[in-house]
């Protein structure tokens, strides 16, 4: 072992830093009384090939820079300091930790009893101690050299109301997608590959939100079972990309093959939004392992409870981050600006957001964290998803988040199953929900993008099997069944799972295409899970964090009746796209426009009057018609123009009968031209005031008010 020159380092950046001629290591601990850095000569290695004791403290900063040290580098550290769980403390050098800052992966943790702080199968539990080293098996870190042509990639921005969210998983959009080559398929190569963008392309959505894509670790009691931790909720590394969806494990190749990803989507017209895990690590409980934070310095990371041997779990994974700690603030901080500065993504979705809000105990929607994103000039500027509760006490905060940021809309999709399903008493709210949930984000001066609508998403049932399976199905899970949400909202339309039945099978179709059309054209921004487009299943499991395996991958050889769900997603989607009064910026008022008797939203009876006080409270209301003026006086553009479009009736019919719906009146010259019916593909005749359209049961149908070609010439002559 030759010896290495080590001179006195920087405390900033934190992480490994490359400079051309030398790496400058800086890692925090404010309670340790030394850390080493331990350097490893290829990830098969068994022990570290330099221990080097980081020869500076400034600010509890631990640094060392060494000359020569080059990209590709492993790395690690031992944090020295006292041991005593019931003080909150952890220390323990016979363990290497992964570097909170570490760019890349190296080499992948592999579970053994060494991976823990104290000896598993001890009576003493975690107050016990382990002195059994884990280098041969402990995550790595990687120097990189963070130079990459970008060819003049810029931020896509693409306003909010004219954003359309498609939630993926890496692997399971391209697993076994056949336009993906082989050797890419499960990998981001292969979701910036011309047989995914083909699909996204033709879609039409606007944004992908990927699934977890920072490095984290499989559970233990998983890997016993088989099983892996497929959605990733299990944070290990926030700077470093996965490898597991890396084309070739090479650390450096790996951040670069990211960074190829999101130029590609971004050339495409794609912004590229991460699904983050900031709540809480990998590390969990007082029986978890120590593998990076909890060894370096457990009581500045984590919120511990009292005693601190124990602690507190907002998240039901068994830790949360101490976000009362200005060092995991700066940790998250320095994540984020990294993704959006240095991978060039456009946003986040944050898991569980209200745990990031919790100062004390209960939820502080004017928390430290928000007040530093509000002010950082890079974040504030790229979207902001809250996942709006967390499991503790007073956790639901579906509209209680500040300006700047959106929300994942729980009480939309609630709201949307139960009208679908025919349950009473939901007419009033669903109209509510249509229009952007005004109860929820108004008050606050915010928009009605700050709602994002969703009817699915990866967690819980898949369109598919929201209209198929009345109960969770989730053996496959090994948990008996006992894991999942039970309220589901759903409905099997007559049948508990597939069926022969025509009629069942020809109602959950009416009902996916209802789904569908309801999520495009509410006011809000619309996050449409990946696979619904062509009704994909999950065999009734509501809960497949744990199925890397056909439950969970996209199967992309469609039937004809999943292609027609497909053909009709694309249809709704172009009719949201050509349609200003679908992509509002401002709430309805429900005022008369210009004087006239025309207000910006009317709602409808069946017998085409304006719906009433008593109308709304009838328990039994499940047909209202929508209108929706094309004149929005309130609505200008990007050069300051009035926006004029196409005034749109919508009529909802969630009744088990057909409903024959009055045409609502309109002016001389004018009718409604049927655009789309979820119970038919052809589309009517014209209609007239007074006539009648003949709205099937559970079905949806969209017309346009349009001039005929006499009474264009009419007007025309007036004018002239």
């Amino acid at each position: 072992m030759h010896v290495l020159r080590v001179w006195p380092g920087r405390p900033a950046p934190l992480g490994a830093t490359w400079d051309g001629k030398g790496v400058n290591f800086a890692v925090f601990s404010e309670h340790a009384t030394q850390v080493d850095l331990c350097l490893f000569d290829s990830p098969f290695a068994t022990k570290e090939t330099h221990r080097i004791p980081l020869p500076d403290q400034t600010d509890y900063v631990w640094n060392g820079y060494l000359p020569g040290i080059k990209p590709g580098q492993l790395y690690g550290f031992r944090a020295h300091g006292p041991y005593a769980p019931e003080q909150g403390f952890r220390f323990n050098p016979h363990k290497v930790l992964l570097d909170p800052y570490a760019k890349a992966i190296g080499r992948d943790l592999t579970w053994s009893d060494a991976a823990f702080g104290y000896r598993v199968g001890d009576p003493a539990f975690d107050l016990s101690f382990d002195e059994r080293d884990n280098a041969e098996t402990a995550a790595l870190a990687a120097v990189i050299n963070p130079s990459f042509r970008w060819m003049g990639d810029q931020p896509l921005r693409t306003p909010w109301h004219k954003t359309l969210i498609y939630e993926m998983h890496v692997k399971g959009f391209t697993h076994k997608s056949p336009w993906v080559p082989r050797e890419w398929r499960g990998k981001y190569a292969g979701v910036a590959c011309e047989g995914s963008l083909r699909h996204l392309r033709a879609l039409g959505i606007t944004a992908v939100e990927l699934m977890p894509v920072h490095h984290h670790v499989d559970e233990r009691f998983l890997g016993e079972r088989g099983l892996t931790n497929y959605w990733g909720y299990n944070t290990l590394g926030y700077f470093a990309p996965d490898v597991r969806f890396a084309s070739q494990r090479d650390p450096q190749r790996t951040v670069n093959e990211f960074k190829r990803m999101v130029r590609q989507l971004h050339r495409n017209g794609f912004e590229v939004i991460l699904d983050v895990v900031y709540n809480h690590t990998c590390e969990g409980n007082q029986l978890g392992p120590t593998l990076s934070l909890k060894g370096l310095d457990n009581t500045s990371y984590y919120r511990l409870a009292d005693p601190p041997r124990y602690y507190k779990d907002y998240t039901g994974c068994g830790n949360t981050l101490n976000m009362q700690s200005p060092r995991v603030l700066q940790l998250i901080m320095d994540s984020l600006r990294y993704w959006v500065l240095e991978m060039h993504v456009d946003g986040f979705r944050f898991d569980l957001a209200a745990a990031l809000a919790r100062e004390l105990h209960d939820v502080d929607k004017l928390g430290a964290f928000f007040d530093i994103i509000h002010q950082d000039p890079v974040l504030s500027q790229v979207k902001l998803i809250a996942e709006p509760w967390d499991v503790g006490p007073g956790g639901y905060q579906v509209g209680n988040f500040p300006v700047l940021w959106t929300e994942w809309n729980g009480k939309y999709r609630d709201c949307v199953r139960k009208f679908w399903r025919g349950d009473g008493n939901t007419a009033s709210e669903f109209a509510t929900r249509l229009c952007g949930s005004s109860d929820l984000y108004e008050g606050t001066g915010r928009r009605p993008y700050a709602s994002i609508n969703f009817v699915t998403s990866h967690d819980g049932f898949s369109l598919n099997d929201l209209v198929s399976y009345n109960h969770k199905h989730n053996e496959a899970n090994g948990e008996n069944n006992n894991d999942g949400d039970n309220h589901n909202i759903s409905w099997n339309c007559g049948a508990e799972g597939p069926t022969n039945d025509p009629a069942v099978n020809a109602r959950r179709a009416r009902q996916k295409r209802n789904f569908i059309a309801t999520l495009l054209f509410s006011q809000g921004v619309a996050m449409l899970r990946s696979g619904d487009e062509f009704s994909q299943t999950q065999g009734g499991n509501n809960n497949a964090y744990c199925q890397d395996n056909p439950i969970s991958w996209i199967r992309w050889k469609l039937t004809d009746e999943e292609q027609s769900l497909l053909e009709f997603t694309q249809q709704a989607i172009q009719l949201w796209k050509s349609q200003p009064v679908l992509q509002r910026r401002k709430f309805f008022q429900g005022r008369l426009i210009r004087g006239e008797l025309i207000r910006d939203v009317v709602w409808l009876t069946p017998l085409g009057e304006q719906m009433t006080d008593e109308d709304w409270n009838k328990h039994y209301t499940r047909c209202l018609g929508m209108r929706l003026e094309g004149q929005m006086d309130d609505e200008i553009d990007e050069r300051g123009r009035h926006i004029t479009g196409d005034t749109l009736l919508i009529l909802f019919n969630s009744h088990y009968d057909m409903i024959q719906f009055m045409m609502p009146p309109h002016a001389n010259g004018e009718h409604w031209q049927p655009l789309l019916d979820t119970a038919t593909t052809t589309t009517a005749r014209r209609m007239h005031a007074g006539e009648r359209y003949p709205l099937q049961g559970h079905s949806l149908a969209v017309l346009r008010l349009s001039r005929s070609r006499r009474g264009i010439f009419k007007r025309a002559t007036r004018k002239a």
